[in-house]
């Protein structure tokens, strides 16, 4: 199939691209910009008048539930949901049941991928066996198998040094660590961020500390093992300023933040909302600012939509009974577009975060325009709104914190591999 997507604002930060061009595909790839091919006729005309044209967005973590969890949600119901906010590609924590330590497992979710065909999906390998934190994973089976990376999810390893051996092993596999810190028994089973609403409302609760200590901790055996290392989601202003650290001195980091810690703060908590329940937790207004500057510095290089979509009763208990996590697959973009807006974020820091910078974390050729590239492109339309109404929404999930928002931008079109696989009606 050919496309002509023209007249668009093509918009790609890492190669200083941005201006009024037309784009053209063929054959799932992009043949040209500005100017294509000889002899090019296309199939498909697509006009982005006032619109952005920009690479399909990488998310770095979304659980799409399966294996093991398809009462919450489905491969094809979140990968629907992830290309109405222009996604086109998923990276996948370990933490599925059962958990990504096996070839059999990389292998189910290779497949349920290619059946669903509307996103590309790496999947991330156990760093332990079972996420248990005690007998080392093989990681280098597991690379070949197609993992781009190892991870314990949210599980602990509490053995020090097993957490080094699991460092050594991984540089020696050429393997990224994605690294979620937190100490598990400075957590001690709180649910909200320690501070004046969390004692107002009787929330046990988690410092701050408990993200800084083990923090703390696995750079020094980054110092050590010299393996990449990219922190997951991090909290804290304390969090930014210790990566800004590590990497001053040259160790091999770099580090994301979840969407909602860029907008929601341990006061949205205040009315025992179980959709605020979010782990990492939500934390100070001068934390949020602290990860916006974290951003707008280079500290932190992208934004993740940590999507973690529940059914209704995992969400129905009391606040410290009910799961965390949020369903913002979605507003990935429309949130980012709201930052823009506000002059929190440049639009070019904002895209790049969503991206290219992304992309280079996990290694895979995506979040640009470069002829030859595959073609995954995200057409949106800046001055459209919309408001956040949790019966539209496509995933599954609708246990979303930001009901009754209205957020700028409106994905008109998402191309995966040189195919719409989402047209705005």
């Amino acid at each position: 199939m050919r496309i002509l997507i023209s007249n668009g604002r093509l918009l790609d930060p890492v190669n200083k691209l941005d201006g009024k061009q037309d784009l053209f595909i063929a054959d799932g790839k992009i043949v040209g910009v500005k100017k294509g091919p000889d002899g090019f006729e296309s199939d498909i005309q697509l006009d982005a008048k006032d619109k952005i044209v920009m690479p399909g967005l990488v998310d770095l973590c979304a659980r799409l539930r399966e294996p093991g969890y398809a009462h919450k949600a489905t491969f094809a119901s979140e990968c629907h949901a992830a290309n109405s906010s222009g996604i086109t590609s998923i990276c996948c924590p370990p933490d599925t049941k059962p958990v990504v330590d096996t070839t059999a497992v990389v292998e189910l979710i290779h497949h349920r991928t290619q059946k669903t065909n509307r996103t590309n999906v790496y999947p991330l390998a156990a760093l332990t066996l079972g996420l248990q934190g005690e007998q080392l994973a093989e990681m280098d089976t597991l690379k070949r198998a197609g993992c781009i990376g190892v991870s314990n999810a949210l599980a602990p390893i509490e053995n020090t040094e097993v957490l080094r051996r699991a460092f050594e092993y991984a540089h020696s596999c050429n393997l990224t660590v994605f690294f979620f810190a937190e100490d598990n028994s400075l957590k001690n089973n709180g649910v909200a961020h320690e501070g004046h609403v969390s004692t107002r409302l009787g929330l046990p609760a988690i410092p701050e500390t408990a993200e800084t200590v083990a923090l703390s901790r696995a750079l020094l055996l980054v110092e050590q093992t010299k393996v990449k290392a990219h922190f997951c989601r991090l909290s804290s202003a304390r969090g930014v300023s210790l990566i800004k650290a590590a990497q001053e001195q040259g160790l091999p980091v770099t580090a994301d933040v979840a969407i909602c810690n860029l907008h929601l703060t341990d006061m949205d908590v205040a009315d025992y909302n179980s959709d605020c329940h979010l782990l990492p937790p939500l934390r100070s207004e001068r934390d949020r600012q602290g990860l916006i500057e974290g951003i707008k510095n280079g500290i932190i290089t992208a934004v993740c939509s940590d999507h973690q979509p529940h059914d209704a009763d995992a969400k129905a208990a009391p606040f410290s009974l009910t799961e965390p996590g949020a369903s913002t697959i979605e507003h990935l973009l429309p949130l980012m577009l709201h930052l823009v807006n506000r002059n929190e974020l440049k639009l070019e820091q904002a895209i790049s975060a969503l991206t290219s910078f992304p992309a280079k974390i996990l290694g895979i050729n995506k979040g640009t325009l470069i002829t030859g590239n595959d073609a995954d492109i995200c057409i949106v339309d800046p001055d459209a709104s919309n408001i956040i109404e949790k019966r539209k929404l496509l995933s599954a999930g609708k246990n979303t914190p930001f009901k009754g928002w209205e957020l700028p931008g409106q994905v008109t079109h998402t191309i995966y591999n040189g195919e719409i696989v989402f047209k705005q009606e």
